[in-house]
């Protein structure tokens, strides 16, 4: 199969978080049309262990899906900074602990819906978490725990994990012990 050809396209929805574009596009062998194109910036993400074998979770509410479950630290990388230094400032934010961005390992990367959007997520390890203060983002999560790496994958198949940076992060660290 070939490449689609883009003809151009309009944005027609803009804000600091995200973009909606209709782009107008040419499958091959097919019509031309107008598709959806959604553009964010890229997710740092961090999946915290210790030396006990278990990670830190946050337990927080997703309006949009209406949705309770454990995540992992994650936000939007701000123009001009680096990948660790995103995902280390989330951490830091959303739980209070500080991690080292140069001590950071590359655990996973995905494009959750590269059919419609240019989104990234990137997940990194770290190890070396020491809380430091309370969480300055106090809206992030409802609890922070320690939750032992052995039941993950238990959690992830009770829906008790769903989002999915945190899924591809787990599944990943998972798979690599």
């Amino acid at each position: 199969m070939s490449e689609w050809t883009v003809h151009g396209s309009r944005t027609i929805y803009t804000s600091p978080w995200v973009e909606v574009d209709l782009v107008d596009v040419e499958p091959p062998g097919r019509e031309r049309y107008e598709h959806h194109l959604i553009k964010w910036a890229p997710v740092a993400s961090v999946v915290l262990l210790d030396d006990q074998a278990r990670v830190l979770l946050m337990w927080r509410h997703r309006f949009a899906t209406d949705t309770w479950n454990w995540e992992i630290p994650a936000g939007i990388v701000e123009d001009g900074e680096s990948l660790t230094a995103a995902a280390a400032r989330e951490v830091l934010e959303e739980t209070g602990y500080k991690v080292a961005p140069d001590a950071l390992e590359p655990l996973a990367y995905n494009q959750p819906v590269g059919g419609m959007s240019n989104a990234e997520h990137h997940v990194f390890l770290a190890r070396d978490g020491v809380r430091v203060a309370d969480p300055v983002d106090t809206h992030e999560a409802d609890r922070i725990e320690w939750l032992p790496l052995s039941g993950v994958q238990g959690m992830i198949d009770r829906g008790e994990i769903v989002a999915g940076v945190a899924v591809t992060g787990l599944l990943q660290l998972l798979a690599r012990r």
